[in-house]
């Protein structure tokens, strides 16, 4: 049997009579801390440590749930104590000592109970209601991470240059306009490519010389669940950066990690420029409760690390400095044991999460609008007398509109200032409202959307773009698990509402293939609680888009607007020079609820056939809807305009009225919106004849081979006529019963 890091704590102290064991003081020629000082550093340790035999325990009794502990990495407690509580800190989830350090500094703070009950699940849990255990509290300034590869980052890199954005440009941020952002990570996720990018992003906006007050913490224990980091790696690759101030300091000599801390701290704070402190700690009790250790690692090994506790390293030095008694250790070391079990006992058996509304509730959607769907004629007349604007310029007319209405608003992407975006969506805007609200940013998703998470928790109203939809996918977990899950995992007490531009789908002539025509949006749709809206139409767009950047302000949603590329400059509609893909330049809305949240438009009034798509699938649908109608079979076009969550009742509704439905989906027919509109259909009862046209499952080539993959007019011209050839199975409900 290896004696644990407790039984080690407890007979290394009881050991010691006027002396520690050692002759040597590790923090050398150090200024001694104060009484006060090493104090409260010990008891954020020891209250660290022992939650973490809590964790166990509970786990033991099927209370428990979570047993990734903090044990070795106590000497975070410093980085906390160098700090205010109002500096916003992104943690590491070994950060227990950080996280008692900093509630110490919040009056009638509760940091016992907190974690306990985020171990423990239960609903009464004070950051994620039960949902996860995480380190996070609103009164103490942290925001919740569940991250473990360092996701977290570029959210951190965009807090910290977007508070100073913020104070620049008059709106009052969250944080204090002095604040210093930190954020903590393992060395492991060191090398994980979101850690170098952000790392990378934070070192190339101070190159430039804007403030990013960012304090990151490298919490290296050398060691990645099993894989050990090579010797002098760490070091070797965090201090390359150009522009961010390195120090390196061992976790077990308190004194000099205390006194390096609020050096770097205080230098960030001044000088508003990023640093790293390379904290070297050391990992007890394996990974986490069911990580075999031994599996990996010797008993010499194990033992070895005993003597780098940073627990014992605090001991020492209050003993040598004869602010303590070993007996006087261990009676505090006893007395905080004795009050965390008593409260884990004290919390057996609390509520949990019992259904699924009360699971989802942070991300739950509100009803939708229950004015009438906006409806157009098939045939709408061309914009008479007055200059026309495409896809394209409506929509940078409504971010025009929003950035004139909105102070707070930010437009940020890849070449979206001078040049004013690949397609000239951003066209102007930069020159008319400043290269303080509109400017580029570097090549790197990821950082483009941490930079957007960052400045919605700042107080600004991000409109990030992603300049293709296939460059999405390097970095859709700054999406699906920092920017969706941070209501989730806190209960709704943070939140980062934004609205992302991303210009996809495919149908692009001239240009393309795969990285600039991708017709995937699976990886979008499955994120829970995001918002997908689609513009197809100019008289529809401006609204959509102004409806997202409500819910993105009003709600903290995370908003998705996707902008069809191939429809960005179409002007026409059936026949060269009919226009009928415009809209005046007034922006004059064509009926009542144009941008309505979760509710369609309708194209048409035809009794025969409802034709269900979206994006492209709308004007190839009209054209094919107009073709119909000379052989004496009248369509309703509905184009869905929100593909999350997906506008099921207006669908079911509108579907009531027709025997037949052909859902257009140019996406891939596996994975597609289509199996979302059948299954809607289906499960709400449908009983008229459901047919479904999609794209082949393909990546899309380039030139005229994306022809062979692509949905196209004549195959849904010919799905229509062979849906309506065959009987009705159901009759029509009769329009004036609905």
């Amino acid at each position: 049997m290896i004696e644990s890091v407790d039984e080690h704590f407890v007979r290394q102290v009881t050991s010691w009579t006027s002396e520690p064991d050692g002759a040597d003081d590790p923090d050398g020629d150090r200024a001694a801390e104060s009484l006060e000082v090493l104090w409260a550093y010990f008891d954020a340790q020891v209250q660290s440590r022992h939650l973490d035999f809590a964790a166990r325990w509970l786990q033991e009794q099927g209370e428990g749930f979570y047993t990734i502990g903090s044990a070795g990495h106590e000497s975070n407690a410093a980085v906390a104590m160098a700090l205010r509580p109002t500096d916003p800190a992104l943690l590491h989830y070994r950060s227990g000592g950080f996280f008692a350090a900093r509630a110490r500094q919040v009056p009638a703070s509760t940091p016992i109970a907190d974690v306990l009950r985020g171990l423990m699940a239960v609903a009464d849990d004070p950051i994620s209601g039960g949902r996860h255990k995480v380190f996070g509290h609103p009164a103490y300034g942290i925001i919740p991470q569940t991250s473990t590869i360092g996701s977290h980052l570029p959210r951190a890199v965009g807090l910290a240059f977007s508070i100073c954005r913020a104070a620049a440009l008059g709106v009052t941020p969250r944080w204090p306009a002095d604040s210093v952002v930190v954020t903590s990570f393992g060395d492991a996720s060191a090398n994980h490519s979101t850690t170098v990018g952000a790392l990378n992003a934070a070192a190339w906006c101070t190159h430039q010389g804007l403030p990013v007050p960012l304090l990151i913490v490298c919490e290296d224990n050398g060691i990645g669940i099993s894989t050990k980091s090579p010797p002098g790696w760490m070091e070797h690759a965090l201090a390359r950066y150009p522009g961010i101030r390195y120090a390196r300091v061992d976790g077990a000599e308190p004194e000099t990690t205390l006194a390096t801390a609020r050096d770097v701290a205080a230098a960030v704070r001044a000088e508003r420029r990023p640093a790293i402190l390379h904290l070297k700690t050391v990992r007890y009790m394996g990974h986490a409760g069911s990580d075999a250790e031994l599996a990996y690692r010797s008993r010499t090994e194990i033992v070895r690390d005993y003597a780098r506790d940073p627990l014992l390293a605090t001991a020492r030095c209050l003993v040598r400095r004869q602010l303590a008694t070993p007996t006087g250790i261990l009676e505090r070391y006893e007395a905080t044991r004795a009050e965390v079990m008593s409260q884990a006992r004290a919390l057996l058996g609390g509520k949990r999460l019992g259904d699924a509304a009360q699971v989802m509730a942070p991300i739950a959607f509100p009803p939708a609008a229950t004015i009438p769907p906006p409806r157009r004629p098939l045939d709408a007349p061309a914009p008479d007398g007055e200059p026309a604007a495409t896809l394209a310029q409506a929509i940078n007319a409504a971010l025009a509109d929003v950035l004139a209405e909105r102070a707070e608003a930010v437009v940020f992407g890849e070449d979206v200032a001078a040049k004013g975006g690949v397609y000239g969506i951003t066209r102007g805007l930069s020159k008319r409202f400043g290269s303080g609200r509109v400017f580029d940013t570097i090549l790197d998703e990821q950082s483009i959307l941490g930079a957007a998470l960052g400045a919605a928790l700042s107080g600004l109203l991000p409109i990030p773009e992603i300049q293709y939809l296939a460059y999405l996918h390097n970095a859709e977990d700054q999406l699906r698990g920092e920017a969706a899950g941070l209501a989730f995992f806190s209960n709704g007490q943070f939140r980062n509402g934004l609205v992302v531009r991303i210009a996809g789908l495919a149908y692009q002539r001239g240009f393309g293939g795969h990285f600039h025509n991708d017709n995937s949006v699976a990886v979008l749709r499955d994120i829970p609680g995001v918002v997908i809206a689609v513009a197809s139409h100019p008289a529809e767009a401006g609204d959509l888009l102004r409806t997202c950047v409500a819910l993105a302000r009003d709600e903290g949603r995370v908003c998705v607007f996707l902008e069809p590329i191939a429809l960005y400059h179409t002007r026409d509609l059936h026949r060269p020079g009919d226009s009928q893909w415009t809209v005046p330049r007034s922006g004059a809305p064509v009926s009542a609820g144009g941008g309505a949240f979760g509710r369609v438009s309708l194209h048409g009034s035809g009794p025969d056939l409802l034709i269900v798509t979206f994006g492209n699938g709308l004007p190839m649908s009209l054209r094919v809807a107009g073709r119909l109608a000379e052989q004496s079979i009248h369509c309703t076009v509905l184009d869905l305009r929100w593909l999350a969550p997906l506008p099921a009742a207006d669908v079911v509704a509108e579907a009531r009225l027709f025997a037949r439905v052909l859902v257009v989906d140019e996406t891939r027919r596996a994975g597609g919106v289509s199996e979302a509109v059948v299954a809607v259909l289906n499960d709400n009862g449908y009983q008229g004849r459901v047919a479904r046209v999609n794209s082949d499952d393909s990546f899309i080539p380039l030139g005229p081979a994306a022809d062979a993959v692509l949905l196209s007019e004549p195959q849904i011209l010919a799905a229509a006529r062979s849906l309506c050839a065959e009987p009705p199975s159901t009759p029509l409900v009769e329009r004036n019963a609905t």
